[in-house]
């Protein structure tokens, strides 16, 4: 699907989505002109989904990472409850999952209190029906890298 210079072109975004298609082809020896091509191909092959911005949520006032699992009675394959849930502003990642919980999220919360009141609108959605918590103490490691080989 992708050749070894797009693999080279995203590792580099990757590592600063900021970096400029001059600055990429100066890495690569290559014209920025074909950087820009190569770039256009991958956002419209759906590689390249989007850029953000990341913020430090603990100077942000949100110094809490909790992990929630949820347990909905809803049917098999149902995930009408995983879109109310991703609604939600604090939750960061929602992932419907296979076992005895139906879905995985990851929030932000300022404090208990907040981690109280998000469990109550969890609790308000029709079909949840069991929720557990688990309180990260420290973040080792957070990415959204993906390891590419340059083949």
């Amino acid at each position: 699907m992708i050749d070894k210079k797009d693999s080279q072109i995203l590792n580099i975004l990757q590592k600063n989505s900021r970096v400029s298609n001059a600055d990429i082809a100066r890495q690569m020896g290559m014209a920025p002109s074909g950087i820009l091509e190569r770039v256009r191909k991958l956002k419209k092959k759906g590689v390249i989904e989007g850029y953000e911005t990341r913020l430090d949520p603990k100077k942000l006032g949100f110094p809490l990472t909790v992990f929630i699992m949820i347990k909905t009675e809803e049917g098999v394959g149902s995930t009408r409850v995983g879109k109310s849930l991703a609604r939600i502003d604090e939750v960061q990642e929602l992932y419907f999952i296979a076992g005895e919980y139906n879905y995985q999220l990851k929030a932000r919360v300022k404090d208990t209190d907040h981690l109280a009141n998000i469990l109550e609108k969890f609790g308000a959605i029709p079909g949840v029906r069991d929720s557990r918590t688990t309180l990260v103490l420290e973040n080792l490691k957070e990415t959204l890298f993906v390891p590419l080989k340059e083949e």
